[in-house]
């Protein structure tokens, strides 16, 4: 019996298509790569960006782009993250506001739009007070909180933002109302570390990074750090748990994802791609000297990461008044 031509043809155009499709899978990446960063030019998120773009390079072997996406509180970058092709060529370094956005109202969106590649950051947050406040330990401030309620004021964020929500849930844990603390809101740390020093506020919550300076100068003590074990480059600052007995490690951090719906093996990828890239003396050595923590999780850990920080950053966000 003679093989029918038509049927063979249509075999051997399938057979092209399924041998393309595979190959172009096993080819990834096979063109430059967006890695959107939701927050602007010269800041800490894009520096880790720019660092962990360039380490994806060498071993992708492909462009990856840092394109900054801001605006609305980080909302902006967010939701491109959220609205690209899910096909590993447009990703993003989501932070910790993605937490945040659907309970304060800001944003529909939440880390469940997002695939989770991996974490490569995280930046505890560290309670500080001025020199002059008379407090020596974190205990003394917390009494005086205790005792004197609404009395105190905080900055050193937006509302709603990582930090203030490390603070707040802090002071919750501790049986301390969190809304007993007015927040005096700021555009990050820096002027709230100065108004702290000028007397403005009482407390501020920030990274250790960024309290460095003043505490050098003697304008700002640093009473605990909300962290599970002492951060190695300030080994003289207690965690918030040796002073409570209670752990509290809280703060920012920053982490690389895609759209929700990439396929397993492109993210399976850019995980290995970027465990690598994290272990690099390059890396190590750039985090360590700016100041920056680190925190490896993989594509499951992460997600159960972002799940839980999803669940607890809602429960403050109510106690703070602040959910929409």
């Amino acid at each position: 019996m003679r093989p029918d031509p038509l049927r063979l043809t249509l075999s051997g155009s399938l057979l092209a298509l399924t041998l393309s499709t595979m190959a172009a899978h096993a080819a990834y990446p096979e063109k430059p790569i967006q890695l959107i960063v939701p927050w602007s030019a010269g800041g800490g998120t894009d520096a880790v960006a720019r660092q962990l773009a360039s380490g994806l390079e060498k071993e992708l072997g492909q462009q990856v782009n840092v394109v900054n996406r801001t605006g609305g509180a980080g909302v902006v970058g967010h939701t491109a993250m959220t609205l690209a092709k899910p096909d590993g060529y447009t990703l993003g370094l989501p932070t910790a506001e993605i937490t945040t956005y659907r309970h304060i109202g800001t944003a529909p969106i939440s880390w469940e739009d997002l695939t989770p590649i991996a974490l490569v950051n995280f930046d505890s947050a560290a309670f500080n007070v001025s020199s002059e406040s008379g407090w020596d330990s974190l205990d003394a401030a917390l009494q005086a909180i205790k005792e004197n309620p609404e009395k105190y004021t905080v900055s050193g964020s937006a509302p709603g933002a990582a930090y203030h929500l490390a603070f707040a849930g802090f002071l919750d844990q501790q049986g301390i109302d969190p809304n007993s603390v007015a927040l005096v809101p700021s555009e990050g740390a820096a002027p709230g570390l100065q108004e702290l020093a000028a007397g403005g506020v009482d407390f501020v919550f920030s990274s250790l990074p960024e309290s460095e300076s003043m505490r050098q100068a003697g304008r700002v003590d640093t009473l605990a750090v909300f962290s599970d074990e002492r951060i190695d480059a300030f080994p003289d600052i207690p965690t918030a748990e040796e002073v409570t007995g209670q752990s509290w490690a809280a703060g920012t951090w920053r982490g690389l994802a895609g759209p929700a719906g990439m396929p397993d093996d492109v993210v399976k990828t850019l995980a290995e791609a970027a465990q690598k890239v994290y272990e690099s003396e390059e890396y190590q050595s750039f985090m360590q000297q700016s100041g920056f923590g680190t925190q490896w999780m993989g594509p499951e850990d992460f997600a159960n990461f972002m799940s839980e920080a999803d669940a607890t950053n809602g429960e403050i966000i109510d106690k703070l008044g602040l959910a929409q």
